[in-house]
């Protein structure tokens, strides 16, 4: 038999809805066609397309079974058969068995084994949606557009085989950007067109116009629905206020405003209207609800030290944080993901809500804290889409809830909190418990945990039916009930768009930012360069240098620095570990085996010390400065910001300095080059030093954690200021203040 993508069958109405199927039946009504979703053969409320999608979603949840409608409250990771998993995915699954359908589509293996979000069973792909009807997945698979329609088209026929049919909703982290592929922030790149990393994004509408924000978002929208792929967890709105933080560099900066308008811009487009998603649109999953900017210098919340959010400062929270947030629900985004973190009311200053009410800081995780979901989120703000917790806060990032079992946890989440979908495992047995205990006496002879109610740790047909109606809700208006299925083909047409390509290499080239220059740019012809590349790692910088001087055509390259006029560098630094916490605070300076204070268990700093490298042979910078300048050549240094960098090792030794983020190297060169005039401006602060990143022996940073660079200052000692009353930014030999919208 062919696969799903070959036997596709289309039905297009008149004027109305498109359906298509592989194996499902349809039927013609009123001169018009409809697919059998629900099984009943009729022309229900269920399968007439002519009907709300809420309406549709309510009539469905009253036929779906328990059984089916817990499926729907959970969402983990899913395989391709085509591409093996690489980074800590592979080493997570090196002991599962290797099985694909008969296409080589299908991932037909099975798991068991320890992840980094806890124990787990995972069967085959058909089991998964045919026994276990589970419907949410996360694809972090780096296909190839035509292999993603296979997939997604594949997935869909198996379900067309059930009963009740529901699609696969299928997830992923945004695509677009350029960057690192790292594991649960951006898991796949460079197939689809290709922008600067979102801090560049932000650096370009910076320095020019937001409609760059639109010409990205219709790009994202387009490529996205002919793969078939309909959800994305994109994108943060998030206020980078502690620069420690390693998720810097999925956000837009460190300016609430400019946040808010590019959330205003982007949401819309990719989902196809103001109103919400359409048939063609992507669903857009706004992410970490309310700001996980705001870290305790810098700890992540993927480990403990990192599980509180600090509001030391009065005002923060809703000064600095919640308007992206805002500004996304007015925009209609149709989810939001709850950071992992929760409040600490003792170490914060009082902070007020929408309404002007002192918030009531729980010390419950996020997607566990009614206030700051159905409080502020859903009454004050008007969100009415659905939330979807970040991956894992049932098992090994519970915080605050560490004492409740998981299906407590389970129930706490979606029946107390209001959360619609659990990211992490397939919890369906867990969830059946939570389930279960609502109609059983098991809390006659098992203690409710202190300081909860039965109430609120079980599941209820009320909270259950809510979820799931929401999340069904959406695919409705999606279209995918009733037109699943792409084309392969297309999809290879879509994402090889020129036009898209082009404006991606617009966006690169606008989001380089000039921060010192001597007059040495442009250069002009004739020069003798002395070209390489500095990473973190040594392996990865030699690749990175042969790439470098690759795109140098035309110019005279030579292998010693002392022979050289102009000394070309490109450096990108690389600090700390996604999921790991560092034995110290993450290394912000340049630098190569610096010597840095530990800190403890409560995140004070030791006398115990460590060393911290973020770019191999950093030393050999002012080596090659030296033997530059001896001979009157002249060092232009490109740095790259994933993080707020200590720029002063690299500034001091060049004479001309401009900043990239995850830009390509073909687009700075145009600007060294002459044949761009650069426009960017810096979408964050550049801190001065260890100074103003100095943290006391109880844990407090001298310059606050909560509050955005350029507003650092006001709470900074006197004693650190300057003439000028600045005492956080970078100060540069000519005198310019590398802080945020500067940009020569």
């Amino acid at each position: 038999m062919p696969k799903a993508s070959q036997r596709i069958k289309t039905y297009q109405n008149p004027n109305g809805q498109q359906v298509s199927t592989v194996d499902r039946r349809v039927f013609t009504q009123d001169g018009l066609t409809f697919k059998d979703i629900d099984g009943s053969g009729s022309l229900s409320a269920v399968n007439d397309w002519r009907n709300a999608p809420a309406v549709r979603a309510a009539a469905y949840v009253q036929q779906l079974t328990v059984k089916e409608k817990i499926a729907q409250l959970f969402i983990s990771d899913w395989r391709m058969a085509k591409y093996p998993m690489t980074g800590p995915m592979a080493a997570m699954y090196k002991d599962m068995e290797h099985k694909s359908d008969e296409y080589g589509i299908l991932d037909e293996g099975e798991f068991r084994g320890k992840t980094i979000f806890g124990e787990q069973h995972l069967p085959s792909t058909t089991t998964l949606l045919k026994d276990w009807f589970n419907r949410h997945v996360i694809l972090r698979a780096n296909a190839t557009p035509a292999d993603m329609a296979d997939w997604m088209n594949e997935a869909h026929a198996v379900c067309e085989q059930c009963e009740h049919f529901i699609p696969v909703a299928a997830a992923s982290n945004s695509r677009n950007e350029n960057g690192e592929l790292v594991f649960g922030m951006n898991d796949a790149g460079g197939v689809m067109a290709t922008w600067p990393g979102t801090l560049g994004i932000a650096a370009a509408v910076k320095g020019y116009r937001i409609d760059l924000v639109d010409k990205f978002a219709a790009t994202v929208r387009r490529e996205w629905n002919a793969c078939g792929l309909r959800k994305g967890y994109m994108y943060m709105a998030d206020t980078m206020t502690d620069p420690r933080w390693q998720r810097t560099y999925g956000t837009f900066g460190e300016d609430s405003a400019l946040i808010s308008e590019i959330m205003t811009h982007i949401i819309p487009v990719i989902q196809g209207s103001d109103k919400g998603v359409t048939t063609d649109g992507v669903a857009v999953t706004t992410k970490h609800f309310p700001g996980g900017g705001a870290r305790e210098n810098g700890f992540d919340p993927h480990y403990a030290a990192g599980q509180w959010n600090v509001y030391a400062t009065p005002g923060s929270l809703e000064t600095y944080h919640l308007p992206p947030f805002a500004a996304a629900v007015k925009a209609g985004t149709a989810s939001i993901m709850p950071y992992y973190s929760k409040p600490a009311a003792e170490k914060s200053a009082p902070q007020r809500d929408l309404q002007g009410n002192v918030i009531d800081m729980q010390p419950y995780g996020f997607a566990y804290n009614h206030y700051f979901i159905d409080t502020m989120l859903r009454g004050q703000m008007g969100f009415t889409g659905y939330i979807n917790s970040d991956t894992g806060i049932a098992h090994n990032m519970a915080w605050g809830v560490e004492m409740l079992d998981v299906p407590e946890r389970i129930g706490f989440a979606v029946n107390h909190a209001g959360v619609d979908i659990i990211s992490g495992l397939f919890d369906n047995e867990a969830g059946q418990e939570a389930y279960d205990r609502a109609r059983s006496d098991y809390y006659d002879t098992h203690p409710v945990p202190q300081g909860f109610t039965k109430e609120q740790l079980v599941l209820t047909d009320e909270a259950l039916d809510r979820a799931v109606t929401r999340t069904l809700t959406e695919l409705f208006a999606l279209g995918m009930f009733d037109d699943p299925y792409r084309d392969p083909e297309e999809a290879e047409r879509v994402v090889a768009d020129p036009a898209d390509r082009a404006a991606a290499a617009e966006a690169h080239r606008r989001s380089v930012v000039l921060l010192k220059n001597d007059g040495t740019l442009p250069i002009s012809e004739g020069k003798k360069i002395y070209a390489e590349a500095f990473l973190k790692n040594p392996e990865q910088a030699q690749a990175a240098t042969q790439a470098l001087r690759s795109e140098l055509k035309g110019c005279t390259l030579v292998e010693d620095a002392a022979k050289a006029d102009i000394a070309l560098l490109f450096v990108s630094p690389s600090s700390g570990e996604y999921f790991n916490a560092t034995p110290g605070y993450l290394e912000l300076d340049i630098c190569e085996n610096k010597t840095v204070h530990n800190v403890d268990t409560e995140g004070r700093p030791t006398a115990d010390t460590h060393t911290e490298t973020t770019l191999a042979g950093a030393g050999r910078l002012a080596e090659i400065a030296a033997a530059v300048h001896a001979h009157g050549g002249k060092v232009i240094s490109n740095i790259n910001f994933t993080m707020a960098w200590q720029v002063g090792n690299v500034e001091r030794i060049s004479d001309v300095l401009l900043a990239g983020f995850d830009t390509y190297r073909d687009a700075t060169l145009d600007v060294i080059f002459g044949r761009f005039v650069p426009t960017g401006k810096l979408p964050l602060t550049l801190p001065k030093g260890d100074e103003v990143l100095a943290v006391n022996a109880q844990g407090v940073c001298i310059s606050p954690n909560d509050v955005p660079g350029f507003a650092k200052d006001r709470y900074m000692p006197d004693s650190l200021k300057d003439e000028n009353g600045k005492a956080y930014a970078y100060r540069d030999a000519a005198g310019h203040y590398y802080e945020y919208g500067f940009g020569l």
